[in-house]
């Protein structure tokens, strides 16, 4: 995510080493390269104009103070101005309505709106512990009727049924009715999209935006589209009184323009960023830990939420248990520690919310290779029998053998796989005894950059 632009700001940043202050001059050589950075993001010319004159105004004679380098006082700045065209803070759905608080949900087809109305569904219910009932309005494609019927029963939340030719407003008032006496919290309305903004669209969507008068009109918002999503945005914005933005398929773009240009265009806060196709893929979008992503700095505090939603505590506090009971970490754990991995989404997923430094190592693995590797390591231990798990110190060169025909890899593949569980063994063993400074003093070297 972003990538292009994190590498060319960082570059930027490297220019001012050695430098004692920052000054007009050096400021305006590294603005230079910052603005030609974020052009090729594809943020909007007006956004890049107010960034860099609101930079340039708070660097010049920014004294560095202490043990900061030119380069990192900058960041500061930029950071702080990232934030601000961001949006400076969350701003999260409002709830301060009669029950059910409707959510109307608009864009153009393609966008991925149908997934992220059974996203966003999961996610009122799994956060803020809501009872949500969804709606298709959209009444010219049946797939997509059956589509969010789909979704609904993946995401475990409620599903109104429509149907083909019935009246946009009148399904949704019909939705409405049905919310207030089966006591929902939410109701999420689905809308038809275009392939482009026309005329009969924005007609439909006015008058059913009259008809039920939502607490929150969402726009759902192809991140990829770059500055066309930021004038789609803008477009919708003038026909709808739109109160938020959902950013899909952020995690697909690597020069980040719509994320930085659509608050400042449309002045409308983006509430969520779509990443990945699973249900779990949505994150509540924080512009101060996104200027963080951006400049390479990571994202511990999301990184943090994810495992709490991921994990499950039970098991988790069983390991804990195990390992303080000195019985040692074996390959049925480490097969458990993938499993919860990649409930937060994988490890390209956790890496993207890494500093820069370490996030490299999930550059170097190829698209896809991420589920296949994930796969190959579950099928291996799968092939074992319960006492090889339990102990895999009795993995010799026959087992080995038997083990990967099993598996249907090579037997370098069950090498591969036990030298993975070996350093991971001795991480669990230095956490146990040293805590976990001692776990990141014996990571120096395991990972690129670490020193």
């Amino acid at each position: 995510m972003l990538d292009n632009l994190t590498n060319r700001l960082a570059r930027v940043m490297k220019t001012l080493k050695g430098e004692a202050r920052l000054t007009e001059t050096n400021i305006a050589d590294a603005l230079r390269e910052v603005r030609m950075a974020l052009l090729e993001a594809d943020v909007a010319l007006p956004v890049v104009k107010d960034f860099i004159a609101a930079v340039k105004e708070k660097a010049v004679g920014e004294a560095v103070i202490g043990s900061l380098s030119p380069g990192q006082a900058l960041i500061g700045v930029v950071h702080a101005e990232l934030t601000r065209i961001m949006g400076d803070a969350h701003e999260g759905i409002n709830f301060n309505t009669q029950p059910p608080a409707i959510i109307l949900m608009a864009g153009l087809q393609g966008a991925g709106k149908t997934t992220t109305v059974g996203k966003l569904g999961k996610f009122l219910k799994e956060n803020h512990k809501k009872k949500v009932l969804v709606v298709s309005c959209d009444v010219y494609r049946p797939a997509a009727i059956e589509q969010l019927k789909s979704v609904a029963g993946q995401a475990g939340i409620d599903f109104f049924p429509s149907t083909i030719g019935e009246k946009p407003e009148a399904i949704a008032v019909a939705a409405i009715d049905w919310a207030k006496r089966h006591y929902h919290d939410v109701l999420l309305v689905d809308t038809a999209g275009r392939l482009a903004i026309d005329e009969e669209m924005m007609a439909e969507i006015k008058r059913l935006h009259a008809a039920i008068n939502p607490i929150e009109t969402l726009f759902v918002v192809d991140a990829m589209l770059g500055q066309d999503a930021v004038n789609t945005a803008k477009s919708f914005n003038e026909a709808l009184p739109l109160t938020g933005v959902v950013l899909t398929k952020l995690d697909g773009d690597s020069r980040g323009g719509a994320a930085l240009s659509v608050r400042h265009v449309t002045g409308k806060p983006i509430k969520f960023s779509g990443v990945g196709e699973k249900l779990t893929g949505l994150e509540a979008f924080h512009p101060e830990r996104m200027a963080s992503r951006i400049l390479g700095m990571g994202d511990v505090l999301s990184l943090i939420e994810d495992a709490k939603r991921g994990l499950d505590e039970e098991k988790a506090i069983a390991f804990a248990k195990k390992l303080k009971s000195g019985k040692g970490f074996d390959l049925n754990d480490f097969k458990e520690q993938i499993a919860q991995m990649r409930n937060m989404g994988g490890l390209t997923a956790m890496m993207d919310k890494m500093p820069a430094q370490i996030a490299q190592m999930a550059g170097q693995m190829p698209a896809g290779a991420e589920n296949k590797m994930v796969g190959r390591v579950e099928g291996i231990i799968n092939s074992m029998t319960p006492l090889e798990r339990a102990k895999p110190e009795l993995i010799k060169a026959s087992r080995k053998r038997r083990i990967a025909m099993g598996a249907g890899v090579q037997v370098q593949e069950v090498n591969r796989l036990l030298n993975q569980f070996e350093q991971s063994q001795k991480m669990m063993k230095m956490m146990t005894k040293g805590g976990i400074g001692k776990l990141m003093r014996g990571m120096k070297g395991m990972l690129p950059g670490m020193r």
